[in-house]
């Protein structure tokens, strides 16, 4: 169950409570949190607020989840409640800081996106990758220790609980052929990989198309990326790269990633055929 959180309304008015569903994002279960121990504190959010030295209005987006926590907001809270560090372990967690420090900036974006449009030429998208294949995919990363490939794939999988939530974004998500067909993590990972993408397209808000190797496409031959929309207007785009991706908001990027991204699905299978390609590869899996 979701706490019930009712952000300061003008006087004489009612407002209604704002349902916070911790499992919906690493935001939210920060969120939720929050308001749990002042609540158990005794403490309004102005009286927090006021201890913290921030503004009710801002205690009120951050348990509201409209907001991220700052790591020194964090600590004051874990002061003011007389808290052993839980506020910031869980900032850590909600700011993605267990991720590569060039990806954290796209974390935040993908969470508040309507829309996300990608194009990956050799991989999974890591918003559709299950355990098994993740792994193996960050096990290939040179020089991280395990425990920060245990990190990594936590935070990767994390990142899912968008497509699960109350609102989820619209998810187009284009793949090479050729990907369907790359072996990570073994036949058995295959297999349970290719059922999900299979489970994920039964969600009206996610589309997966396949670019078959009959269709010649060299629009996406250089790399992944992901459009973000935020209510309609393409808002920012992440770029794959061998070194680190790079997220890019000018507009003359956006509307040239746009346009590949648009000349890569024209080439795609009609969404049927993508699924029934899956589903045919799939049984090679076995």
């Amino acid at each position: 169950m979701g706490a019930s959180v009712r952000p300061n309304a003008r006087r004489g008015s009612v407002s209604k409570p704002v349902e916070v569903n911790p499992e919906e994002s690493p935001r939210a279960l920060f969120a939720y949190e929050l308001r749990r121990y002042r609540v158990e504190a005794g403490l309004k959010q102005s009286e927090l607020a006021e201890r913290i030295g921030y503004t009710t209005s801002m205690v009120g987006m951050i348990e509201t989840a409209r907001r991220s926590p700052a790591k020194r907001f964090a600590e004051l809270c874990d002061r003011a409640l007389g808290l052993d560090g839980v506020m910031t372990r869980l900032c850590a967690i909600a700011r993605w800081e267990t991720v590569p420090e060039h990806f954290r900036d796209w974390m935040e974006v993908e969470q508040d996106a309507t829309v996300l449009r990608s194009w990956d030429p050799l991989l999974i998208p890591g918003l559709f990758q299950i355990e098994e294949y993740a792994r193996r995919v960050i096990e290939g990363e040179p020089g991280l220790t395990s425990e920060q490939r245990d990190q990594h794939v936590a935070s990767r999988l994390r990142r899912k609980s968008i497509l699960t939530r109350e609102k989820p974004p619209v998810v187009i998500s284009l793949i090479d052929e050729s990907v369907l067909h790359r072996p990570l993590g073994g036949r058995e990972a295959m297999r349970k990989q290719l059922d999900y993408l299979l489970e994920l397209s039964q969600s009206p808000k996610v589309t997966i198309q396949v670019v078959p190797y009959s269709a010649e496409s060299t629009s996406g031959m250089l790399s992944a990326f992901t459009l973000a929309e935020l209510q309609g207007s393409p808002h920012i785009v992440y770029v794959e790269s061998s070194a680190r991706g790079q997220v890019l908001d000018d507009r003359a990027t956006l509307m040239q990633i746009t346009a590949r991204y648009e000349a890569i699905r024209a080439e795609a299978h009609a969404r049927y055929l993508s699924l029934q390609l899956i589903e045919d590869v799939r049984k090679q899996w076995i």
